[in-house]
């Protein structure tokens, strides 16, 4: 099989799609992989590293995408990177499609490509292996970010997470008791601060509870719950997620409106479209805006920043996937592997996935 790893075009997004050991496997396999010139120096991975692994070195983006029958990324592909693949290609990488443009969508099925979406890959018991890694670097990650844009000079309200004797901690609430919500708790908590967690599975408030000893206060996500939470908190972290599903809106504009002046929004959940009223995406080079008083950090691929640490993590996870297509061959694969036949979101010009055509056919 061949196989294109372009570098990733999305501004600051510095992950690649497979390791040069990745490729190491894959061409002594008799697989052949095009590295994009200069695809996974920020992450570490330089051009002679790939091709000591067995790599062919390409020097564009649309050779890569030309030459290849699957291609791995990271990310979505941009506009002008959706231009370059071809009928029948296999693409795969956090695609998130239910937050993307229509006309993204449109232009996969034109193209007939099987997108494999490393957010949907499903284990027959719920749990999602390959997203789970990124929502364990997003929520570790969350408590570095929070410190900084609490301080004044990136007009937070001049707060320490941790406190010191005679001054209480920040007080952090998390909507969302799932990986990232747990890591994201873990992570505030390990600095000192006061946190509080919501969300409206009962089993899954008890197992923090259990988890953390009673240190962490839980709550039910009931309405007046989060109006409460959002008054008194100096940060609030989105971390709600619906498998492949546009995001629900928990945190409406008037609970934002309530919050400390200065306080700040995290909103993981932007990749699906947000859980939080007010929020809409940044970027890493501008990752902050201040609506209703109240600092909103809304980056979609915030573990991009944290590229050798993020591509490890989720490479881990992916590989077995990726090398069971490329040495049995896809139809093989999704019969042998339920959670990445799960996975797999566009095939033939069809949405094959229930919840992404719903979320589709409500934009027609």
């Amino acid at each position: 099989m061949n196989i294109g790893i372009p570098k990733e075009r999305r501004d600051l997004e510095m992950r690649v799609g497979l390791t040069p050991y990745g490729v190491s496997l894959l061409s002594r396999s008799g697989h052949v992989c095009y590295v994009e010139q200069g695809a996974g120096e920020e992450a570490g991975f330089s051009d002679y590293d790939y091709e000591r692994s067995g790599a062919r070195i390409v020097y564009s983006s649309e050779e890569a995408y030309r030459r290849a029958d699957m291609i791995l990324k990271a990310v979505r592909p941009t506009q002008e990177e959706l231009k370059w693949l071809h009928e029948g290609q296999i693409l795969c990488g956090f695609l998130h499609l239910a937050a993307a443009r229509k006309e993204t969508i449109d232009l996969l099925l034109e193209r007939r490509i099987t997108a494999i979406a490393y957010d949907t890959v499903q284990e027959d018991d719920g749990t999602l292996p390959i997203l789970r890694t990124m929502s364990e670097v997003a929520g570790r990650m969350a408590p570095q970010l929070a410190a900084t844009y609490l301080q004044s000079n990136w007009g937070g309200r001049g707060v320490l997470l941790s406190g010191v004797p005679g001054v209480p901690p920040a007080r952090v609430a998390v909507i969302g008791a799932g990986v990232l919500g747990t890591n994201a708790a873990r992570a505030f908590l390990g600095l000192g601060a006061d946190v509080y967690v919501l969300d409206k599975d009962m089993q899954k408030l008890y197992e923090i509870d259990e988890r953390f000893e009673g240190r962490i206060s839980t709550m039910v996500a009931y309405d007046f719950n989060i109006a409460r939470v959002a008054r008194f908190v100096e940060v609030l972290v989105g971390a709600v997620l619906v498998t492949g599903a546009r995001a629900p809106i928990l945190v409406t504009r008037q609970m934002v409106k309530n919050m400390k002046k200065g306080a700040i929004i995290m909103d993981f959940s932007i990749d699906q479209g947000g859980c939080v009223e007010t929020s809409r995406p940044t970027t890493l080079r501008d990752p902050v805006f201040v609506q209703e008083g109240v600092i909103h950090f809304c980056v979609p691929n915030a573990p991009g920043v944290l590229p050798r640490t993020s591509t490890h993590a989720f490479n881990n996870a992916a590989w077995p996937y990726i090398r069971h297509i490329a040495e049995a061959g896809l139809e093989q694969a999704l019969v042998d592997m339920s959670a990445l036949a799960r996975g797999v979101v566009l095939r033939n010009g069809q949405i094959i996935n229930d919840v992404l055509n719903a979320a589709y056919e409500s934009r027609v």
